[in-house]
């Protein structure tokens, strides 16, 4: 089947597309990145602010739940508006409200500020998405995504040190305040480039044409779901999930999914969706947003646990379990080029796909294969190799996606895509500190059932600390209760690192499990001179 069955190609760009690419990524790198560059300060928001710890986890809860909000709804808003005003309007609100959060006085108001950014980040990755896709040739489909990829990819996994560095060196208003020059200079590259294709155009002087009908119910929903999802995310393990005694974790469940079920039906049967779901019927689409969002949850559980097992366990500091996860963004710089080139030369992008995911696959079943006695070094290559491999897939399955689907459906593809993206990752993180914690009762008890003086071992164990701490205090007492003590501190030492390395294996099993999904694809080349590749 060729492109004129099913859309209009793409008109070329007159303006050097990749001027238009470097200034575009900026602000979806600066918006990626505030996912992740706020987790480490968020303890120096809370003392600043004068409130609780808890309580400042809403500054990320907040922002994801506005984020994912728009993130669905950026196809009909850039249809309505004109893509390059959203995207400019974007970009300036975004900035605005990074300055509001470096400024603010109290948690209330950082919360309202982030809704704000939150809401003006979710149409910032979309956009740049479809600006690229649209200014580079269709045999250049795969050069573009990587381009994409680098802000994708990098921002998540250098935000945490970032945001370290930030806080422990100046303050932890800098992490916002950090946005301001990078938005107005990205306001400026993009006011100055930008210009809405002659496709955008024409469909935005149709919209023109006929009555205004605004999706309200659909929009209603959309926020019901997805507010209710976040807070269900964000609170879950700290309010025990469906053990919850109050009942607002089964609330918000229920709320998720009957909501969902209704936004479903809703918007498929409503002929100017705010969401437009039309586009997963498309089967490379549907299974490229599967493997992205595994792929998402994969890295982002391994970036929260990994810290997690350095600085619980081997004392190390934000700031060196960081430069420890650092090299891997190196291997995505290096990876990715590469891949861009493979794709130019016109390589199916399904076995692409494959391979990033079978890399991933081995670092965390690498991780999953660790112990306590390892040096720093030993812990840089297998994040390197999980990195690496995301590198590898990210760019193939963007071109994948959007590759049969119209042009008519790009936008809503591109946000339905992003979305499930950045809730991959929501969804990485809230599962890893689950299980790990889960993991981490089950090791103790099993590890606890043979402790006990009657085991040659553990009296063993037991007198030799006895003599050592005896030693040490001169009191009989104290000193069996150090030891025992001693003892239990290496149970739960190494029960919290079994529970760690689980975290890892159940990570390599769902990556693994989700390459299959390559088999359901039609054939992912990007011919020059067609909108799709053959079936």
């Amino acid at each position: 089947m060729t492109a004129a069955a099913l859309s209009p190609a793409p008109p070329r760009v007159a303006r050097n597309p990749w001027l238009v690419a470097a200034i575009v990524v900026v602000p979806t790198f600066m918006e990626v990145l505030d996912t992740t560059i706020a987790v480490v300060a968020l303890r120096y928001i809370a003392g600043g602010l004068s409130a609780a710890v808890d309580d400042s986890e809403w500054v990320l809860t907040s922002y994801l739940a506005a984020n994912a909000i728009i993130l669905p709804i950026t196809g009909w808003l850039s249809a309505h508006l004109g893509r390059r005003n959203y995207f400019l309007a974007s970009i300036a609100i975004f900035t605005l409200s990074s300055l509001l959060c470096g400024l603010a006085g109290n948690l209330g108001q950082l919360i309202l500020f982030r809704v704000i950014q939150g809401l003006a980040g979710g149409g910032l990755q979309p956009s740049s998405q479809g600006v690229l896709l649209d200014a580079f040739p269709r045999e250049r489909q795969g050069v573009a995504m990587t381009l994409f990829g680098f802000a994708a990819l990098l921002a998540p996994v250098v935000g945490p040190t970032l945001g370290g560095w930030i806080t422990d060196s100046y303050s932890w208003r800098w992490v916002f305040l950090i946005n301001v020059p990078v938005g107005i200079f990205a306001l400026g590259g993009c006011y100055a480039l930008l210009r809405d294709p002659d496709y955008l155009v024409a469909e935005r002087a149709e919209l023109r044409k006929q009555p205004f009908h605004f999706d309200s119910i659909g929009l209603s929903l959309l926020v019901i779901v997805m507010v209710s999802w976040e807070v269900m995310l964000s609170k879950g393990q700290e309010w025990d999930w469906l053990g919850d005694p109050f009942w607002r974790v089964q609330t918000l469940a229920i709320l998720v999914a009957a909501g969902l079920a209704a936004l479903i039906v809703w918007e498929l049967r409503h002929r100017n969706p705010v969401v437009n779901f039309r586009v997963l019927g498309e089967r490379n689409f549907a299974a490229c947003c599967l493997i992205i969002f595994c792929a998402y949850l994969a890295l982002y559980a391994a970036s929260t646990s990994l810290p997690g097992l350095l600085q619980s366990l081997f004392g190390y500091d934000a700031l060196s379990s960081g430069l420890v996860m650092s090299p891997a963004g190196l291997a995505a710089v290096l990876a990715m080029p590469i891949v861009g080139r493979l794709l130019g030369q016109q390589m199916d992008a399904r076995w692409l796909i494959a391979v990033g995911l079978l890399i991933m696959t081995a670092g965390n079943y690498w991780m999953s294969q660790l112990n306590l006695d390892i040096s720093p070094g030993q812990v840089v290559w297998p994040r390197v190799l999980v990195v690496a491999g995301l590198a590898v897939c990210f760019a193939p399955a963007n071109v994948a996606a959007y590759l049969y689907t119209p042009l008519a459906l790009r936008g809503a593809a591109v946000g339905l895509l992003s979305l499930l993206r950045n809730e991959g990752g929501s969804v990485g993180t809230s599962l890893a500190q689950t299980f790990q914690e889960r993991r981490d009762q089950f090791h103790a008890l099993r590890l606890g059932e043979s402790l006990d003086p009657f085991n040659p071992a553990v009296a063993a164990f037991l007198g030799r600390a006895e003599g050592a701490f005896l030693q040490q205090t001169g009191d009989p007492v104290a000193a069996q209760q150090l030891a025992w003590q001693a003892l239990e501190n290496l149970r739960q030492q190494q029960a919290s690192s079994l529970a760690y390395f689980d975290t890892f294996w159940m990570m390599a099993a769902l990556t693994f499990a989700v390459a299959f999904a390559v088999l359901f694809m039609k054939r992912s080349v990007a011919e020059k001179g067609s909108h799709v590749g053959s079936e």
